[in-house]
């Protein structure tokens, strides 16, 4: 699937790209953007818990773009071992490509992280009790994705001429409470400000918070009927009904777009409706 970018003959260069939770929705949305806008020998490398997608999104890129080098991690980014695993798999593709044909090191890290879960969205504040609850959903949705970032910029260190990008996929519930949204809101909220931290502490790395938009997905659909505060299902449903809900692919190539453009600020929160 060739990407179509307003900005055309613009280029991410040669680079390692690490998109997690890539097996559906805006992740694979992201993934199929991202390979129209890397240069030949890119490493893109696809993690998310479902085997099945992961490996179609990529055959899919194997198939479309068969100058890039996609690769398939299934994995549980909660388990201890995922990120090691992904962390190994970045080296390795480091390696591969200055060893390769034409060998030179990568130009860009590009990190995505993408994965993460609603909690349970029928409780209210009062009903979250339960500390190894609480713990788990924390545990894959802020430490894993903290976990990952550290490991990667460790592992790719800063260098003349190498761009490490890191983007954090938020929401508008990093800054506005829903109600019975607790456990996401606060997710959402630590990621961005865990990333707002990394863009004062490593000033040549380039970070972004992206909210994405009111997207139609799975996700979106387990908003609708299992959300503990009946607004908030009916404004999802109504938003449904009328078609206001985003296509992933659309939301995917605004964060492309600003991606090559590289005007944010580093650290900021972008929404897709932002101009």
């Amino acid at each position: 699937m060739e990407a179509s970018s307003r900005r055309e003959g613009a280029s991410l260069g040669r680079s390692v790209c690490v998109v997690t939770g890539a097996s559906r929705g805006l992740g694979r949305a992201v993934c199929l953007r991202l390979a129209g806008a890397l240069s030949p020998g890119s490493a893109l490398l696809l993690s998310g818990r479902a085997e099945a997608p992961l490996r179609e999104v990529e055959a899919l890129l194997r198939r479309d773009w068969p100058r890039l080098r996609p690769r398939a991690l299934p994995a549980d980014l909660d388990h201890p071992h995922a990120a090691p695993t992904l962390l190994q798999a970045a080296t390795e593709a480091r390696r591969q490509m200055e060893e390769g044909e034409g060998g030179a090191p990568p130009q860009r890290l590009l990190l995505v992280n993408n994965a993460g879960s609603l909690g349970d969205i029928s409780k209210s504040f009062c009903e979250l009790t339960d500390a190894a609850e609480v713990g788990a959903y924390l545990g894959l949705n802020v430490t894993s994705a903290l976990c990952l970032t550290a490991g990667l910029l460790q592992a790719f260190p800063a260098r003349p001429g190498f761009r490490r990008t890191v983007v954090n996929i938020s929401s508008l519930a990093a800054l506005q409470p829903f109600k019975s949204w607790s456990l996401y809101c606060t997710g959402k909220a630590a990621r961005d400000m865990m990333f707002r931290v990394l863009a004062q502490e490593e000033p040549d790395v380039r970070v972004l918070s992206y909210a994405p938009g009111p997207l139609d997905t799975d996700m979106q659909e387990e908003v609708r009927s299992k959300s503990g505060d009946p607004e908030l299902r009916r404004m999802f449903l109504a938003m449904k009904e009328e078609g206001k809900l985003l296509d992933c692919d659309v939301s995917a190539q605004k964060l492309l777009d600003l991606l090559l453009d590289d005007t944010f600020e580093s650290g900021a929160h972008v929404d897709f409706y932002d101009p």
